[in-house]
């Protein structure tokens, strides 16, 4: 069995599983204990009826950032409770970042922030994050 024991291998295999985040374009920089960093390319394909950034987009790599930060601990953990806000518009050809950061830990709740920024670092989107730890640990995790 392969351990799967860090916050990076962890993230690199919810991606290897996640054909979403995948067509996304969604390319994980950093991913360490309740925090992950990202980001993609703006595409065409990705565009609304007003030629910025769908917020279904936004909102999905959001919650892939999300996922992979609250899941860092080892434990299988899914959301609980999520929202966002959408502050300014996106165009074709930016390239957004999007880091999740964890405010706070319980025993199995976690309670996370997820900024999404444009080229110049302009906030783009706030979404938060209340996730819930299952049973299950990721160390044993082979077969998902």
């Amino acid at each position: 069995m392969t351990r799967i024991n860090t916050p990076r291998a962890i993230a690199d295999l919810m991606m290897k599983n996640d054909r979403f985040s995948q067509w996304l374009g969604l390319t994980v920089d950093e991913c360490t204990a309740g925090y992950c960093k990202l980001h993609y390319q703006v595409t065409e394909d990705m565009l609304n009826g007003f030629q910025s950034v769908h917020g279904g987009i936004i909102f999905s790599a959001a919650d892939s950032a999300f996922a992979f930060a609250c899941n860092s601990h080892g434990i299988l953990t899914v959301a609980l409770d999520v929202s966002i806000t959408f502050t300014r518009p996106s165009r074709v050809g930016d390239q957004l970042t999007v880091e999740a950061k964890e405010l706070h830990l319980g025993n199995r709740t976690g309670l996370y922030e997820v900024r999404t920024t444009d080229p110049e670092g302009a906030l783009i989107a706030l979404f938060k994050g209340v996730s819930y730890g299952t049973s299950k640990r990721w160390d044993m995790a082979d077969g998902l």
